[in-house]
């Protein structure tokens, strides 16, 4: 469970506003109860000593035995489990009651009180029993005057408070969780739109700009921003499209004068009439133009493969036989730089996709291995099943990427040493190239490298349905072909970020 999400911090002020609601309700309904409680038994006490008063306001004055016969009939304390005793001005003691039913006090053990400075007073008194709540209340009556008190025990209010208490103390963590629990999964659910806006959001891509978010049809804030989010993408999608069609046009635009620079001026350098100086010079402008053509053919690639045209001609591929044909191309290019190709494991082993871009992988990922590689290095071309998933890895012993770099290898136009990227005619586009047609094969590339260990990188081709390996029904490329189908062939290979 994530403590710093919004469903868990909602959940924990739900659960602690309803605890704190909850803990108030219960404080009032205990003191609630006791004072309930309290006014009854003292409203008791008082209709008791009414009754008593009422025996006291005899017109004639009455004996010690006729005083307990009225008390017992008219209030009867020991069958009522209260406590009666009547007393003169002198301090007499005229009546005391017996022995309560439910023996919950001791009338020989509760202390005299003391003559009350007003009428009446109610206070608590203790005993060895218990406690107890006695009434003592002043009466002048023609005969005399007397002090009449009444209590009773307070041990079933108190058990009956404990009892409460302790259910209060039990209820309120049970009350707790549940609120817990059931704010959480309030919570949980009343976010689900939300869950499902960033799952959403999560799938859309450059390469899917029609995609839009699930509008919830709340009718608050939440659907608003849904409608107000997908707004936004129509702006966006009208954004990379502008963006896209620029950058098409541009490239396809360039492309010709481009082509014109360079013929003309190879037809310069190749005439003898013009100084060696100038040709040189010429030659010196000729090769910025080629690195020129580099980049437009780069940048028109990439906005074909945004484009989507990569997924225009799948059809099925043997990637261990386009590795190998790819492999044996290569090996003049690898001779020549003084670097070892080798082989491993090229089994049969069938994608679907477009064979020129997934041949152009391959050769930009063994190009740039051998161009950083030292002389007398190995680069190790392996094919395999892994798990169901095509695995295709290009090993070199080269010079590696630092840390920090990796992450932006795959970036446009990101070199990791600018000054050996253009003195072997890198771009920054060759892998930018390479992630965007595995992009568009729902394939994944991943890179492992340390500086001076070499480099590894890995390309992962979704299993195909039903899992089958086939020879591919495509022709086995001829050795005489161009190293790549729909790449032009060496030196005008698309330059790649050095590593």
């Amino acid at each position: 469970m994530n403590h710093r999400s919004l469903a868990f911090r909602l959940a924990v002020w739900y659960a602690l506003l309803l605890s704190a609601a909850f803990a108030l309700v219960g404080t009032l309904l205990f003191y609630g109860i006791d004072q309930y409680v309290r006014a009854n038994l003292a409203d008791s006490l008082r209709r008791r000593s009414e009754q008593v008063e009422q025996i006291l306001q005899s017109p004639g004055p009455l004996t010690r035995s006729e005083l307990a016969d009225a008390v017992t009939t008219r209030v009867a304390p020991e069958f009522n489990n209260r406590f009666v005793r009547i007393r003169d001005a002198a301090g007499r003691v005229l009546y005391r009651s017996g022995q309560p039913s439910d023996r919950s006090f001791d009338v020989r053990s509760v202390p005299l009180t003391a003559w009350p400075a007003q009428r009446a007073r109610v206070s608590r008194v203790y005993t060895p029993a218990g406690d107890m709540e006695i009434s003592a209340q002043t009466l002048a009556t023609p005969t005399g005057r007397y002090l009449v008190e009444l209590g009773t025990s307070l041990q079933p209010i108190d058990a009956a408070q404990s009892r409460l208490f302790t259910l209060l103390g039990l209820l309120l963590p049970v009350l707790v969780i549940c609120a817990a629990g059931g704010g959480y999964l309030l919570v949980h659910w009343a976010l689900r739109p939300v869950e499902r806006m960033s799952r959403t959001a999560e799938q859309i891509s450059v390469s899917d700009p029609d995609a839009r978010l699930p509008v919830a049809p709340t009718g608050d804030a939440l659907q608003r921003l849904s409608i107000s989010l997908n707004h936004m993408l129509s702006r966006l999608r009208e954004s990379v499209q502008t963006s896209r069609r620029f950058l098409a046009d541009a490239s396809h635009e360039l492309r010709t004068p481009l082509t014109v620079v360079k013929g003309e001026l190879e037809e310069l350098v190749r005439t003898e009439a013009y100084p060696s100086e100038l040709r040189e010079r010429v030659g010196s402008v000729l090769e910025e133009v080629a690195r020129l053509e580099y980049l437009v053919t780069g940048l028109l690639a990439l906005s074909r493969l945004d484009a989507g045209d990569a997924q225009r001609e799948w059809v099925e591929v043997d990637l261990g036989e386009l590795s190998a044909s790819t492999l044996e191309q290569m090996r003049l290019l690898a001779e020549d730089r003084g670097v070892r190709l080798e082989a491993k494991g090229l089994r049969a082993l069938v994608v679907q996709g477009d064979r020129g871009r997934l041949k152009q992988v391959i050769v930009n990922l063994i190009d740039n291995a051998i161009k950083f590689t030292p002389r007398g290095g190995i680069v190790t071309l392996q094919v395999e099943r892994r798990d169901g998933d095509a695995v295709l890895q290009i090993r070199d012993t080269g010079i590696g990427i630092p840390a920090h770099d990796q992450p932006h290898i795959f970036d446009r136009f990101y070199r990791v040493d600018e000054a050996r990227s253009r003195e072997a005619g890198g771009a920054g586009l060759g892998l930018s190239i390479v992630r965007a047609i595995c992009t568009a094969h729902g394939a994944q590339i991943s890179v492992s490298s340390a500086p001076g260990m070499g480099s590894t990188f890995t390309l992962i081709f979704p299993a195909r349905p039903g899992g089958a390996d086939a020879p591919s029904r495509q022709p086995a490329a001829p050795q005489s072909r161009s190293i790549a189908d729909g790449a032009s062939p060496p030196p005008s290979v698309v330059r790649l970020t050095p590593h």
